[in-house]
């Protein structure tokens, strides 16, 4: 493998970056802590040769005050299913803070 590839390889995004990848339990668990603090859940994208850029896509606008995990959950596949070879994460908005009260990667592309 070339240094470029060996690089972009080892980029970390986000929360969970440095661990391995989160079950399905394990990322329903972090949207439930999501949906408990009252932060508002949005689910962005990037093609992973961008995924190092400051701004990703957003799908759609922020689920503003949804409570349903499997609500956010379905909406992760729908983004997955549009764009199944791009990075997706979840973000939780706090209204308090005013800033990301978590973001990490759900699926890489």
């Amino acid at each position: 493998m070339s240094n470029v590839a060996d690089f972009k390889q080892s980029i970390k995004f986000e929360t969970f970056s440095y661990l391995p990848a989160l079950t399905s339990e394990e990322t329903r668990a972090q949207i439930q802590y999501i949906v408990s603090q009252g932060w508002n859940p949005a689910i962005e994208h990037v093609e992973p040769a961008r995924a190092a850029d400051i701004y990703w896509f957003m799908w759609k606008l922020p689920m503003f005050g949804e409570q349903s995990v499997d609500e956010i959950l379905t909406e992760l596949e729908a983004c997955k299913r549009e764009y199944p070879n791009h990075h997706i994460r979840l973000i939780g908005y706090d209204n308090y803070t005013q800033s990301q009260g978590t973001a990490f990667v759900v699926y890489r592309g």
